[in-house]
């Protein structure tokens, strides 16, 4: 169980967030339901042998495609495995073919295929590191789904602090959704640019923001306060009602509402399955 952020302002609920996050994450590890999905992933990870007998183990597979934020893909279990059984160094294989991120990101960390389609057992499943892996990201994701349902800009916020070290071009970015919808927000950019061909796409971001910049905490920083700015004049957090704004105010540092008079702008990030 999260605490409530509802009525706080963006900065307000992540300043919160970050400050009892540790006691937080406690708490969901130690759910009934949390810590028993974690008990049978790592019970049996390791018995699993191919694609086919991941997606056969309901309760090993969803907990996988949680820890990969791919809940609404669950049952999908046809794609998926052919998804798992793609040839990573086939342009043309399904993998290569679908845009959204995620299904690379799980490709990947999974690793039953090899360029060439020559597929293994991974060993890594037996790995204790790697299992630990998986069973952190597993939640991560549920503790920013909680929150990004109750504030999706803090949501999504949380999501670009996960993965800004990751990002090396501007196609690595256009393939994610959010990400692609946090870029066009923070800098200023339309969301119409997403029905632009992808190679403009990237050079107009280029020309606007360097990724080089991202090395630099300050610039990270930057961009977040920028986007939550941006996201809240456009949808204005309603009255404060919850515990949390005590919390805040019980706290060193008072917490001071304000307002800012900044054009509104409609964004959105690029809803294109296939490339």
């Amino acid at each position: 169980m999260v605490i409530s952020v509802s009525g706080l302002t963006s900065q307000a609920a992540l300043n919160l967030i970050d400050r009892t996050r540790d006691t937080q994450m406690n708490t969901l590890r130690n759910e009934a339901q949390h810590n028993r999905a974690a008990s049978v992933f790592r019970e049996r990870i390791a018995s699993i042998t191919s694609p086919e007998e991941l997606v056969k183990d309901f309760e090993v597979y969803s907990f996988v495609m949680n820890a990969f934020d791919l809940e609404d893909q669950i049952f999908g279990r046809g794609m998926m495995r052919k998804i798992l059984e793609s040839d990573p160094s086939d342009d043309t294989a399904l993998v290569n073919r679908l845009s959204d991120a995620r299904f690379g990101e799980i490709h990947d960390a999974l690793g039953f295929t090899l360029p060439g389609g020559g597929q293994v057992a991974p060993s890594r499943f037996g790995s204790t590191d790697w299992q630990d892996e998986i069973v952190d990201r597993y939640f991560n994701v549920q503790f920013q789904n909680q929150y990004n349902d109750q504030n999706e800009t803090v949501g999504t916020v949380m999501e670009f602090r996960d993965k800004v070290d990751g990002f090396s071009s501007w196609y690595n970015i256009l393939s994610d959704r959010t990400m692609t919808e946090f870029f066009q927000t923070a800098l200023g950019m339309p969301s119409q640019l997403s029905s632009l061909d992808i190679d403009k796409q990237a050079e107009m971001l280029e020309k606007r923001f360097s990724l080089e910049k991202l090395q630099d905490p300050r610039e990270v920083e930057a961009l977040i306060s920028r986007y939550m700015i941006i996201r809240d004049v456009n949808n204005p957090p309603a009255q404060a009602t919850s515990a949390a704004i005590q919390i805040l105010n019980n706290s060193s540092g008072q917490f001071v509402p304000f307002t800012l008079d900044i054009d509104a702008v409609s964004f959105s990030g690029s809803a294109t399955l296939f490339r």
